[in-house]
């Protein structure tokens, strides 16, 4: 493989900006955050991605990769997906001791959407 490919990429990014949000809502968010949200981020995106394929299938729809070479925009637009995430991970520092449930959710499904995305590019 002489390069990366271009969905692995995003995947990575957004896995690693998931994991920031992970950090800052633990320290900034209620006591037991630091073992729920994991355990959340890991449940919610592995259920997208298994769930969403599932359901496509049964739909009979095939959609392609986020990012693919026969339009160079879509690269720029997927990088929406780690900077909200990256975004979403500054609340908690302007509003501690809330839940943060909802945020979690929020960045696993973009999480979840980039790995399908990863996944589709493989098989193709």
């Amino acid at each position: 493989m002489s390069r990366i490919e271009p969905n692995l990429l995003l995947a990575v990014t957004t896995a690693v900006a998931l994991a920031l949000m992970l950090a800052t809502t633990s320290l900034y968010g209620p006591p037991d955050g630091a073992i729920r949200y994991p355990i959340m981020a890991v449940l919610c995106s592995g259920a997208y991605v298994v769930l969403n394929g599932w359901v496509l299938r049964r739909m009979n729809r095939t959609t392609p990769p986020m990012v693919h070479a026969d339009a160079p925009s879509t690269a720029v637009w997927a990088t929406l997906f780690p900077l909200a995430i990256i975004l979403g991970s500054a609340i908690p520092l302007f509003f501690p001791a809330r839940d943060y449930g909802l945020l979690i959710i929020i960045g696993s499904i973009f999480l979840g959407v980039t790995i399908e995305s990863a996944i589709k590019a493989r098989r193709t």
